[in-house]
């Protein structure tokens, strides 16, 4: 390979699938290196708005989401089992098959080197077997075992079977610290590290905590990130449930859902639609969240404990590891409540132990190689890939 590579991402059209990847996106353009990143249309606006080259290809997550909703219509299932294999072959693998023609079409045009995707856009190893080129799985969370069973639902559905097994046997890398890894042999076992980013800002967006937190009072960040913030009534309960304790309260509704639908709130509550979740989290005590993977990482990147509230996708199993590391409690789906919530931010604000362990996770976490460092180790792996690949041919 020239010293000079064509590096092209692609990950699922959704924020928890796109953000993490950033860091090594922006090490290799650092490096020199020509870089793009293909996703769905709908979330080539939010990327290039943080001067990332992004390009559409395949369905918006939009339009994913419909034909998901379709299918489990369609299935009349009523159980969650067959709900999950539903969703994620309809999200992931359908999804990820009607995106191979538009890489394939771009790599016609500008022929990558090497090819990086998040574990469940098998569209890019795909992509990266057709052009017998060496591919790269970028992790966005941990990589829970559970993801073994999920792994050939999203490969069956794309039509290829095989290209399950075939991601499992190429070049990983792992964002999640030591402390949150499930016991036991890991699914990726040779994957390296590489440390998990706390979010940027995208765009102009900036948090100002304000004079307000001259008082110390406690201030507790409130989320449920760009998916999970629809549930009705869920966001509306928990700001009604804390507004009335002696915290500082920020809360960010998501994309879809108007500030103004929580009605007027007091001073010490902040309500907007966004704001950067890694300038929050400078100043944060606690955060209540879905425990997406980013956002539960990123609270641990800035030593945050958290309340967990998982209401889908690897959620649960994102909530399991917080709870296994004692960096949080978490309130199960059919117990969340605004006294629950309530009950859960007090019980946290109340036992320092919460934060020393969600501390502890933080210095793992900055001992973990940067983007800047992985990079030169990727590109060897991936160089080695292709020298198997080209004898294997």
């Amino acid at each position: 390979m020239s010293d000079r590579m064509r590096l092209l991402f692609t990950a699922s059209p959704a924020y928890g699938h796109l953000l993490p990847l950033l860091p090594m996106v922006r090490a290799a353009m650092t490096a020199g290196h020509d870089v793009r990143l293909a996703t769905g249309p709908d979330m080539v606006g939010p990327m290039r708005s943080r001067s990332v080259p992004a390009y559409g290809v395949g369905p918006t997550w939009g339009e994913i989401v419909a034909e998901r909703d379709e299918e489990a219509r369609r299935s009349a299932a009523d159980d969650l089992d067959t709900q999950r294999v539903i969703s994620a072959g309809v999200l992931f693998g359908r999804a990820a098959a009607r995106r191979l023609p538009g890489l394939l079409d771009m790599a016609g045009r500008w022929r990558p080197d090497v090819v990086v995707h998040e574990p469940l856009e098998l569209g890019g190893v795909m992509l990266a077997r057709h052009l017998r080129l060496p591919s790269v799985t970028h992790g966005y969370g941990p990589m829970f075992r559970e993801y073994g069973a999920l792994g050939p639902v999203v490969a069956g559905a794309t039509g290829d079977p095989g290209v399950w097994d075939e991601m499992l046997a190429g070049t990983t890398l792992d964002i999640c610290p030591p402390a949150l890894r499930e016991p036991g042999e890991a699914l990726w076992p040779d994957a390296l590290d590489l440390r998990p980013s706390a979010g940027e800002a995208g765009g102009r967006e900036v948090y100002d905590p304000g004079p307000a937190r001259a008082l110390r009072r406690p201030l507790v960040y409130v989320t449920l990130g760009t998916i999970s913030n629809a549930i009705p009534g869920l966001m509306a309960g928990m700001v009604e449930a804390l507004r009335s304790l002696s915290v500082d309260l920020v809360v960010t509704t998501g994309p879809g859902v108007d500030p103004a639908s929580l009605g007027p709130q007091p001073r010490h509550v902040t309500v907007r639609q966004f704001v950067p979740q890694e300038q929050v989290l400078r100043h944060a005590d606690l955060m209540v969240s879905h425990t997406g993977a980013g956002t539960m990482l990123g609270a641990l990147c800035h030593g945050v404990p958290q309340l967990c509230l998982p209401h889908g996708a690897d959620q649960h199993w994102n909530a399991e590891a917080v709870a296994r590391a004692r960096v949080g409690i978490v309130v199960p789906e059919e117990d969340c409540t605004p006294e629950t919530v309530r009950a859960g931010v007090v019980a946290l604000l109340s036992s320092p132990s919460y934060r020393a362990a969600a501390q502890e996770v933080q210095a793992e976490i900055a001992a973990m190689p940067t983007a800047r460092e992985v990079l030169p180790r990727m590109l060897e792996l991936a160089d080695r890939d292709r020298g198997v690949e080209e004898l294997a041919g």
